[in-house]
């Protein structure tokens, strides 16, 4: 199956519209995975998890995080990184950061849109969460394209030795 090129995923995270999934950890030692907003810059991606959410609780506990950015249309690009989320402004350092609150807004709803958004919620503290790209572990796969071989659907540890598309 085709991996995207690290062109590919940049060009891929920096399209609008597409969520992301957090999963983190609970005290419990249970997952808790929570679609969210987000956005990519700096190679970094950044989004805000509000003051009395669950998913805040368990990052300030432990910032261990898996992250699932996907498509569900053709080619179904996929993109799952293990990392490790960075809080860059805690609770109450809100204004500090709002053009990067705006901006995350602007990839899901129009401009219009999302500065009422961000008027309606100001009063709503957040924190602003990173996790850099560098040194996370990331796997991306996507379905082949136009001019690409059609057999490698599947990565090749999947095949049974000796059947129809494997290799071995």
């Amino acid at each position: 199956m085709p991996r995207l090129s690290p062109e590919e995923i940049n060009q891929f995270l920096s399209e609008p519209g597409i969520l992301m999934r957090i999963a983190t950890v609970r005290d419990d030692g249970s997952p808790l995975v929570t679609p969210i907003w987000f956005i990519f810059e700096e190679n970094c991606l950044w989004f805000t998890p509000r003051e009395k959410s669950e998913w805040f609780a368990c990052l300030r506990r432990d910032p261990r995080v898996a992250l699932c950015i996907d498509e569900q249309l053709l080619p179904y690009r996929k993109l799952v990184i293990d990392g490790i989320a960075e809080l860059c402004h805690d609770v109450g350092e809100d204004d500090l950061w709002r053009d990067r609150y705006r901006r995350i807004a602007g990839r899901y709803v129009p401009a219009a849109g999302a500065e009422a958004y961000v008027q309606e919620t100001i009063d709503q503290p957040r924190g602003l969460y990173k996790v850099a790209l560098e040194g996370a572990k990331m796997r991306s796969w996507r379905m082949p394209v136009a001019g690409e071989p059609g057999d490698g659907i599947w990565a090749q540890r999947y095949y049974r030795p000796g059947t129809k598309l494997s290799k071995n």
